[in-house]
């Protein structure tokens, strides 16, 4: 358990370390370019998201998201306590990824975002980011164990694209990039939107999930 949970607290770490870093990096080197900001943050997230899952899945699966953590709980694959170390170590650890990338860009550590998403745009795109997600871990543990590293980057580095709210598809890194006034950030008044629609898509997804594929695949 306590590799586990130290798995989990440090790949969440240089996780959300690399969506603000790199959303910041990128604003710096885009010119105002949003639009290569955009890309040069989703590339660098995916990239990061590949390697993470394949070095640490094997100590924790390799969640980094209390909604993934919610799912795997529900499917009986963690117990509660497990769920809930799970939960803290991956707040914990991406809050101090965000505070160590303000340090490393000469910020303020402690900082609020100030930038707004909010609407039912971005709800529905949280919601279909988290659901695709969602979908995307089950299905390939179901097919092919061995791509959900390589299936988990590219999806999300796709959904950075066709969702209007950028695939946060994460209640931790939501959390954390309200505490980052920058690119990859979240204004702290609209989070909780952002997280209801986030659990909502992974819990509708596994119950998809379970009614296509066979029971014996998704349950213990």
């Amino acid at each position: 358990m306590r590799r586990s949970v130290s798995a989990e607290a440090l790949g969440s770490f240089l996780l959300f370390a690399t969506v603000v870093g790199s959303g910041i990096m990128a604003e710096r080197l885009s010119g105002g370019n949003v639009a290569v900001a955009l890309l040069g943050n989703s590339v660098a997230t995916g990239a990061m998201l590949y390697v993470l899952i394949t070095m640490f899945g094997p100590l924790s699966g390799a969640h980094f998201n209390p909604a993934v953590t919610l799912v795997m709980w529900l499917r009986k694959e963690l117990q509660a306590k497990a769920a809930l170390a799970y939960m803290v170590a991956q707040i914990a650890g991406g809050i101090s990824g965000v505070w160590a990338t303000h340090l490393m860009f000469d910020e303020a550590i402690l900082q609020f975002s100030g930038k707004s998403r909010t609407g039912l745009g971005q709800w529905t795109g949280e919601f279909i980011a988290t659901f695709g997600l969602v979908l995307t871990i089950l299905g390939t543990l179901r097919t092919r164990p061995q791509a959900v590293p390589v299936s988990v980057a590219l999806y999300i580095t796709a959904a950075y694209w066709f969702t209007s709210s950028t695939s946060f598809a994460n209640p931790a890194i939501t959390v954390a990039r309200s505490l980052s006034n920058s690119f990859a950030g979240i204004a702290p008044a609209d989070v909780a939107p952002f997280i209801a629609a986030q659990l909502l898509g992974a819990v509708v997804a596994l119950a998809i999930a379970r009614q296509m594929m066979e029971p014996s695949d998704l349950e213990q």
